[in-house]
């Protein structure tokens, strides 16, 4: 395997590299000398590693045809000084690694990124740092690609200018772990894709959403963060998804939420936290879903379900001081609660089962009211609201009969 290396403003002796001598500033390969990136990458054949050791290279687009590796080492830096895109790949078997990405240009006709994989398979992009890009990493039909470890970083303020950290589009198999995306339209952006992983990534301070996909069946994400984004997540006309040990906190606004479940399918929502959001769960359209284990603490709604969303099932999850544990827009229940903990419950356990011999009515007599009136919230800690919720638990008139839960836990259950 040749290695072929561009050195401008390396200063450092790579001679004992195999094969490559050093001349006048250059690494000669053979009779070739490489005075630019771009030079090398497209002299790079099957199988070969173009080591970048240090400096800034602007000589963008970086179009890569061939499967190579392409390796920084001391930080190099690809700047496309927002005038275009960054790096194109076209060919299968590319590994991109150790390098600082910026200055893909913002635009409205075309979709410019840091690093681009256009139908190119089994890609690797690890351990970059991708800053001030329109879009980050862009995956179109580059199926079985892994997004590893990278640091994406972008200064939107609008969702009109700004474009998504990872974007992935009718991809499949692919695996995204371990990365931090902030300040972008979307953090991660999934549409149209299959069997897919997103796994231990944080996003923060995105302006839409921290994750965003529609029309991705049989996915799995597990052990995200998702942090002061504009919603943390909307997930639409999936099915078949699995949601675990994700984090949702501090997101925050009039139309936020943790999680939204738009026209979703047979899912699976276990062991995660939604901690102090607007709503953790807005579920609307979805049918089937299990929601298992997880803790709602300190939440504004813990969850807003509405009447067009049936068969659901909640269980042996923790409902923590929550100003509404559950709002809804009808006064039949299509959905079933069973055996939850829930903070606000004042009933007993004669028998000593773990279970109030009292069921629990989850949903507030007020929160009614907010739907009708979201102003009325300014009255949330009065008495008298206090009281009005108090009667309407013992003569429900309102609020939906059938929506309780029979079995309430009488201790936490996911400590």
């Amino acid at each position: 395997m040749k290695v072929l290396t561009n050195i401008i403003l390396m200063g450092v002796a790579l001679a004992l590299l195999p094969g490559i001598a050093a001349a006048d500033g250059e690494i000669t390969v053979g009779e070739r000398s490489f005075t630019s990136l771009s030079e090398a990458v497209s002299y790079a054949s099957d199988g070969d590693t173009v080591l970048v050791d240090g400096g800034e290279h602007t000589d963008t687009p970086l179009l890569i045809e061939n499967q190579i590796a392409l390796v920084g080492r001391n930080n190099p830096v690809i700047d496309a000084q927002h005038q275009g895109e960054v790096i194109r790949v076209k060919a299968n078997n590319v590994l991109i690694e150790g390098f600082t990405v910026k200055g893909a240009e913002s635009s409205h006709v075309r979709d410019n990124a840091a690093i681009r994989f256009d139908r190119a398979t089994d890609g690797i992009v690890r351990n970059n740092i991708l800053d001030d890009n329109f879009f980050g990493i862009y995956l179109a039909r580059s199926h079985r690609t892994q997004v590893l470890d990278n640091e994406l970083t972008a200064y939107g303020d609008r969702e009109a200018t700004s474009a998504n950290g990872i974007h992935a589009w009718n991809t499949n198999d692919i695996l995204i772990r371990g990365n931090t995306i902030k300040g972008h339209r979307d953090g991660i952006y999934l549409e149209y894709v299959k069997d897919s992983e997103i796994i231990r990534n944080e996003a923060e301070g995105n302006i839409r959403y921290g994750l965003h996909f529609m029309f991705s069946n049989d996915c799995v994400y597990n052990g995200n963060t998702f942090r002061r984004n504009g919603a943390g997540t909307a997930v639409m006309y999936s099915e078949n998804v699995d949601m675990h040990y994700n984090l949702f906190l501090d997101n925050w606004g009039s139309a936020s939420y943790g999680m939204l479940l738009k026209e979703m399918r047979d899912s699976r929502i276990t062991n995660n936290r939604f901690v102090r959001n607007t709503a953790a769960i807005r579920i609307d359209g979805s049918s089937r879903m299990e929601v298992e284990h997880n803790v709602f603490r300190e939440n504004g709604w813990a969850i807003r379900i509405l009447a067009n969303s049936p068969d659901n099932h909640f269980t042996k999850n923790d409902f923590i001081e929550n100003a509404f544990d559950v709002a809804t827009n009808s006064r039949r229940a299509y959905s079933t609660f069973d055996g939850n903990y829930w903070s606000h419950y004042s009933g007993y356990d004669l028998d000593g089962d773990g279970y109030g011999d009292v069921p629990y009515r989850p949903v507030r007599l007020f929160s009614l009211i907010v739907e009708q009136n979201s102003t009325a919230l300014i009255l949330l800690r009065s008495i008298f609201i206090d009281l009005l919720d108090v009667a309407e638990r013992v003569v429900p008139i309102l609020t939906p009969e059938t929506l309780i839960d029979e079995n309430p836990l009488m201790k936490e259950v996911n400590r």
